[in-house]
């Protein structure tokens, strides 16, 4: 199913680059190669930007009607159904991840342009008062070309998150999916097309982030970039950006809290805690890395949370029963090791996990042990700073009030959950928590309608949701004058 080649797609068409560059993609879970495939340079992009802006001028997509790009949208839903298996397999082989994540990821990557397909249509501008020989009415309208920057840590479903919304409000996108893992937004962009895109709207073109990602953001015929990664990167896009006021959306990093209190039903907020770190191989921006447990049920909990946590499978992606993943690449194993060591030299312990793993059968890959360290200080870096793997830090609190002001102590805000069957604290807890999402009694944090995007240094603009088409359009205000007598205001 899949290709040996992939190339950029841009104006309707695979495409190779004007340099004849390319670059190798390396399943995590193997060291092998996947796929060659071609990679962009900033001709390359000037050629996307261009096609994007002439579709946008010139092309019939932003005067469709909406119910018309609502039935493109549906149409682009049910092609990836119909490639569902390839586009799993693909995600599979790009990140190494677990079969059960992949699919949930492709399933909701399909939902959310049926979600937009059924958003758009209700999108409107308003009729506002104004004196009685007055009318004033607004309209939405496309913002225009859009650079959308796409992590390597969920391909498929951060590419549908950023796409759909865009094309739905009639915009026109160049996408620059991650270089480790371009192969499903490829196919995404190809899928569009048969689904009735007109060409030049949706375009993708994998390269460097430092060449590409740079050069698009600072391009002078890019209305907006939206962006999902880091919170240094996302700090210098932002700077880039504000040299031509390009509207921006930034979704970065993430060290969220998970709150655990003593009336919590034990075993939904062990399952659920697991869950929240270990998914994805804890490369989740809102991964609840940080763990808080009541001092009075902490021995109970962690005695369930550490053999649950013995229990997660690590192995074949294409496996059902295995839970864990490779980890993307050894950069990134590396970096997960580093914290761990430093923490451990600072005092932190180990109860579980703490190294490389080594996968019978998949000793070429890149895969590290569901981790659990406890002893662990605030000033700790593993406390304080975005790890991206399956390493959570567990410590205690004696009350609500210590509680919030450890969650709280964080440079970021994106995520946070809360254990606890009383409504009248969870209620309490959430409002006093500095974060975009809060999850109360569930380890999930989003679904199709519902927003996500953080606080503080975890960027702003809100995704996945309705008022992610604000972030698209621009809102015209035309006031007209309909009284019998011509207006006069100098009275002259």
């Amino acid at each position: 199913m899949k290709r040996d080649f992939y190339g950029l797609f841009i104006n309707g068409e695979m495409v190779s680059s004007e340099r004849g560059e390319a670059m190798t993609t390396v399943n995590p879970a193997t060291g092998e190669v996947v796929a060659e495939v071609a990679k962009a340079s900033t001709v390359d992009v000037d050629r996307a930007i261009a096609a994007a802006r002439d579709a946008f001028e010139n092309g019939k997509w932003k005067k469709y009607p909406v119910g018309r790009r609502a039935k493109v949208m549906h149409k682009i839903a049910d092609l990836m159904r119909e490639r569902f298996a390839q586009l799993v397999e693909l995600e599979m082989l790009d990140t190494g991840k677990a079969l059960s994540a992949a699919q949930g990821q492709v399933h909701q990557a399909i939902e959310n342009f049926e979600f937009y397909a059924g958003a758009i249509v209700g999108h409107r501008g308003t009729v506002n008062n104004v004196p009685g020989q007055f009318h004033n009415y607004t309209e939405k309208e496309p913002i225009g070309v859009c650079a959308q920057i796409i992590p390597w840590n969920y391909p498929l479903m951060m590419a549908s998150w950023k796409i759909a919304p865009a094309i739905a409000a009639g915009c026109s996108i160049v996408v620059k999916p991650a270089s480790l893992t371009p192969l499903t937004a490829l196919i995404l962009g190809e899928i569009c097309t048969e689904a009735g895109v007109p060409a030049g709207v949706v375009n993708i073109v994998p390269g460097a982030g430092r060449e590409v990602g740079e050069y698009m953001v600072a391009h002078e015929d890019v209305n907006k970039v939206a962006f999902t990664g880091s919170t240094e990167v996302g700090k210098h896009i932002m700077e880039m950006a504000a040299k031509t006021l390009k509207r921006v959306t930034l979704e970065l990093g993430g060290k969220s809290p998970n709150l655990v209190f003593e009336d919590a039903d034990m075993e939904a907020a062990v399952d659920g805690s697991l869950f929240g770190i270990f998914y994805n191989t804890g490369q989740s921006c809102e991964a609840r890395s940080r763990l808080y447990v009541h001092e009075d049920i902490y021995e109970e909990f962690m005695a369930r949370f550490v053999e649950k946590a013995k229990q997660l499978k690590l192995g074949d992606p294409f496996d059902k029963g295995t839970h864990i993943g490779a980890i993307i690449d050894e950069a990134q194993c590396e970096t997960i090791d580093a914290y761990v060591q430093s923490a451990i030299k600072q005092g932190a312990e180990v109860v579980t996990g703490g190294k490389r793993a080594v996968v019978p059968g998949f000793e070429g890959g890149c895969w590290y042990e569901p981790t659990i360290l406890t002893g662990v200080s605030q000033e700790m870096d593993v406390v304080k700073e975005e790890i991206f793997g399956p390493v959570v830090v567990v410590s205690t609190f004696k009350d609500e009030k210590e509680a919030i002001k450890l969650a709280n102590d964080t440079a970021y805000g994106l995520g946070s959950a809360i254990w606890s069957t009383s409504d009248a604290r969870t209620k309490r807890v959430a409002d006093a928590i500095e974060a975009g999402i809060v999850m109360v009694n569930c380890p999930f944090s989003a679904f199709p309608g519902t927003p996500f995007g953080g606080y503080k240094q975890s960027g702003f603009g809100r995704e996945l949701c309705i008022e992610t088409l604000d972030l698209y359009t621009e809102t015209k205000s035309i006031l007209s004058y309909y009284g019998k007598r011509p207006l006069n205001p100098f009275g002259i």
